[in-house]
């Protein structure tokens, strides 16, 4: 995290001194993604709203639904799950509109806030399958395996753990490369749970 905040204070700067709006409000959205990761919730979910309010004012609508992932898990991180989840039916309506690379996270992310919210296992169940689909349907790895990840994380609560593993295993042995990075770990540590 101290990385991206690094570049995004860079990008920051470079883009303030030289009249890009537009990229000014994404690295504002980056920054507040990277302190929501730290436990800042309340500078994270000001930092992200002031940056899609500045990117709209410029006109462009570009990306929104990926920013709207972003804010949706800073709510989930600051344990706000029925904002979260009213940021992520926004983000659907505009995935809606045609822009669908981030279609997978966001129905990923929907399930989580369900599974911490009153709505039962089941609805989780079936929006983090319907994430799993979309991400094997775009051909999306890294999405396809955090929706592995929370699916086989809400079986094996269940107690279907060895589906969960069978689940879990193939698409983390897909990777070749990248096993220092957060969501691999994950992963790792979830296999070794579930074994």
């Amino acid at each position: 995290m101290a990385l991206t905040e690094e570049r995004t204070e860079e990008a920051l700067a470079l883009a303030e001194e030289h009249g890009f709006a537009q990229w000014a409000a994404y690295g504002k959205m980056l920054k507040g993604w990277a302190l929501a990761q730290r436990g800042q919730g309340s500078s994270a979910i000001e930092q992200i709203r002031e940056g899609l309010a500045a990117t709209r004012q410029t006109g462009a609508r570009i990306w929104e639904p990926f920013f709207l992932g972003l804010l949706t898990e800073a709510f989930a991180l600051a344990d706000k799950i029925d904002e979260g989840l009213k940021i992520v039916l926004e983000a659907s309506t505009t995935v809606a509109s045609g822009e669908k690379m981030n279609d997978a996270e966001l129905h990923r992310l929907r399930g989580e806030l369900m599974l911490r919210s009153a709505l039962s296992d089941h609805e989780s169940d079936a929006s983090l399958q319907l994430a799993l689909a979309t991400a094997r349907k775009q051909g999306s790895r890294g999405y396809e395996l955090r929706a592995a990840m929370s699916l086989a994380r809400l079986w094996g609560e269940q107690g279907r753990r060895a589906k969960a593993h069978e689940l879990l295993a193939p698409v983390y042995g897909w990777f070749t490369e990248g096993f220092d990075t957060a969501d691999l770990k994950e992963a790792k540590a979830l296999l070794d749970e579930l074994t």
